[in-house]
């Protein structure tokens, strides 16, 4: 569900901004079709969950961390979307949402989304990419906090 909105429905939804160069264009593909294959490779291949395993309190949990960290994400990109009218520039501080608790909300919730991602399938591979996308989301963060 993310992937879809974060691949077809979020570029749609951007008015304007700078052009990606196409060398970051081509690893962000490469990254996302790797990581992609291998999170689906290890939970249709390596990872077998008990019986009830979508009743038990670690799914549920992570499942929850997942749903709400999507819903911060996809909230947050909504207000950076709407920080400007057509045709102004400059620098604007977002207001709202979880903004008015982290300066990064859109970064925290992917995050959090992640993480719950990883708890709810408790897989190596999902906590590897988990700890990734806070190790790059956090110093993206950081800088635009600075």
């Amino acid at each position: 569900l993310f992937v879809c909105y974060r691949a077809l429905i979020f570029p749609l939804l951007i008015r304007e901004g700078k052009p990606t160069p196409f060398f970051t264009f081509v690893l962000a593909l490469l990254f996302c079709v790797f990581n992609g294959y291998l999170q689906g490779r290890s939970l249709t291949n390596y990872t077998i969950y008990p019986p009830g395993w979508l009743g038990d309190s670690r799914f549920i949990t992570g499942f929850l961390g997942w749903l709400i960290g999507m819903a911060i994400n996809i909230h947050s990109d909504h207000i950076l979307r709407n920080l400007r009218k057509p045709g102004e520039t400059g620098y604007k501080i977002p207001r709202g949402g979880m903004f008015e608790y982290v300066s990064g909300a859109n970064f925290f919730g992917e995050i959090l989304e992640w993480f719950g991602f990883a708890l709810a399938c408790c897989t190596i591979e999902s906590l590897a990419f988990a700890l990734c996308t806070l190790f790059i989301l956090g110093s993206r963060a950081r800088q635009h906090h600075k």
